[in-house]
């Protein structure tokens, strides 16, 4: 598993709410246009289905759930990325993303995602 990770200046949880709010993850999420889910905040074994920015639909599944701390999904089936917030303080912390080794490339959009998510933890 590769990861990448940043230092963020918010509190864990306003990270943490971010990483889980289906809401959000259109305004971070480089390859996530829309999201279909029975509930605005993800918990275990949630499904539902994210659109891609070409307009394709695939189904997710959370699977990998530790509360205020870590979850991981796959997407259509297939082990996806990890997400994880680290306090550091009261206001600050560490957010990092898993990548499957079968996908380094994906290094790049989990850069554009931190950043933004940086950016949505500020405001």
């Amino acid at each position: 598993m590769h990861k990448v990770d940043r230092i963020i200046e918010a509190p864990a949880g306003v990270a943490w709410r971010i990483l889980t709010d289906t809401r959000e993850w259109p305004c971070w999420g480089p390859s996530v246009r829309a999201v279909e889910a029975p509930a605005d905040l993800i918990g275990p074994g949630m499904r539902g289905r994210i659109q891609t920015p070409v307009g394709l639909w695939l189904p997710f599944e959370v699977t990998r759930w530790e509360p205020e701390r870590a979850w991981a999904w796959s997407v259509a089936g297939v082990e996806a990325t990890g997400h994880r917030v680290d306090p550091l303080g009261p206001a600050r912390c560490r957010v990092t993303f898993e990548i499957p080794r079968w996908a380094p490339f994906y290094r790049l959009v989990c850069d554009a995602a931190l950043r933004r998510i940086e950016e949505r933890a500020r405001t």
